[in-house]
């Protein structure tokens, strides 16, 4: 993308006319209220953001806006420079406020935040938003979440700008619902060659050098199965499903993943006749007593046949005390090995007997973006890449692993 700045003597107006590539302009014609770029690396997303968002204040009028990075080193290293490069620079008047993260003209305030410190999100009601890279991994669906009720009094619009990454939110509750029709979501995807400023001759450099997935996610900004993926067996299109009425009389079974600052349940039925499982509730909570955690969960026994609770690490026996003093018995389950746990998840996925509904947003985030280390030739290590951070995965693995033991005893010592 090349700007052009035209002067206008006679008013003293300074009038840009910007010359976007194809997939830019599909982007600013979108009338959808989040439309997001997905697109090949160095393609033109992060430069044309900006511009977006200043049209977006232009047409909203002054007020808060939004404007968010994975992390803090991508807000100083590459959203702010670009931000201040259209607002301050090709529009005069802006100026940064290091110590509020803010940029402003006096009127209108563009508030600088990072996905990963998602408390800075829940500070402002703000008219539009701009969010950078936000198929990184770092940039969570509660922090998507958190931005789209920063929006809901304005009716605000969010572009999103990525590469695909993963296979997670982005993917279940962007691109899947813009392909189902959904018009409040449109995805443009081009190639990093749309760029007219990309060297052809590296990208069939890149195509003929690496892995057909890391290739296509990359540089054709399509969705693939990346390296790695530990679920890999999952199949989005066929065992993510729409909520079925689920007879009460089946019973169910509930994993807990005990946690400091969150704890996460994981909830499942069975069907008797056909022994396929429904995860179809899911939660992440935290701020809560372990009487709060326990009086929730048991609300539902009223209307379900909860026949077991599974959780915990081996080590999280006082946890299991804790919730059986305030009246709830979480068995530990017999397997202690973290991959014996997984391989019995996948082997639910790949014999087709384990469907999750849709509502479970978070579980089929983690799902799509659960995945191990890759080391320096691209292949996938023992180590689980940032494994503190899904709580409810591992809730899914204990409650598998536990579906076949006795109900109501501490299994130590098996």
């Amino acid at each position: 993308m090349r700007e052009f700045i035209e002067q206008v003597e006679d008013s003293k107006v300074t009038r840009y006319r910007i010359n976007y590539h194809p997939g830019q302009t599909r982007a600013m014609e979108s009338k959808a209220r989040f439309p997001f770029i997905i697109a090949g690396s160095q393609s033109g997303k992060t430069c044309f953001g900006p511009w977006w968002l200043n049209r977006e204040i232009e047409t909203c009028g002054p007020g808060d806006y939004l404007a968010v990075s994975p992390t803090y080193d991508m807000f100083k290293l590459k959203m702010l420079p670009e931000l201040q490069s259209v607002f301050g620079g090709y529009i005069p008047g802006w100026e940064y406020k290091g110590s509020d993260r803010v940029l402003t003209d006096g009127k209108t305030r563009i508030i600088l935040r990072s996905a990963d410190a998602e408390g800075g999100l829940e500070s402002a009601t703000v008219k539009g938003a701009l969010l950078d890279e936000c198929g990184q991994d770092k940039f969570k669906l509660s922090a998507w979440e958190a931005v789209q009720r920063r929006l809901s009094l304005y009716g605000g619009r969010a572009l999103g700008t990525t590469t695909p990454y993963n296979l997670g939110w982005l993917k279940t509750e962007i691109y899947d619902r813009w392909s189902a029709g959904d018009t409040d979501y449109e995805v443009i995807n081009f190639k990093s060659i749309m760029n007219p400023a990309f060297p052809v001759a590296e990208y069939d450099r890149m195509k003929r050098i690496l892995p057909d997935w890391k290739f296509n996610m990359f540089y054709n900004g399509t969705f693939e199965r990346p390296a790695g993926l530990i679920y890999n067996d999952f199949d989005f299109d066929m065992q993510k499903i729409k909520p079925i009425a689920l007879p009460p009389e089946w019973p169910r079974y509930v994993g807990i993943d005990f946690g400091a600052v969150h704890t996460s349940t994981v909830w499942l039925a069975e069907d008797p006749n056909t022994h396929i499982y429904y995860v179809y509730r899911e939660t992440l909570e935290g701020g809560m007593t372990t009487r709060e955690h326990v009086l929730k969960a048991q609300s539902y026994k009223k209307s379900e046949n909860i026949v077991k609770w599974v959780g915990g690490a081996p080590s999280e026996t006082q946890q299991r005390m804790d919730w059986r003093q305030e009246g709830l018995s979480v068995i530990e389950n017999q397997i202690k090995s973290v991959e014996a746990g997984i391989d019995r998840v996948i082997e639910l996925f790949k014999t087709r007997r384990i469907f999750i509904f849709d509502t479970c947003k978070g579980l089929l985030d983690e799902l799509g973006t659960y995945a191990r280390v890759l080391n320096d030739h691209g292949q996938p290590t023992d180590k689980i890449k940032d494994k503190e951070d899904y709580h409810r995965l591992d809730g899914l693995r204990y409650v598998v692993s536990g579906i076949g033991l006795p109900t109501g005893i501490d299994l130590v010592g098996w």
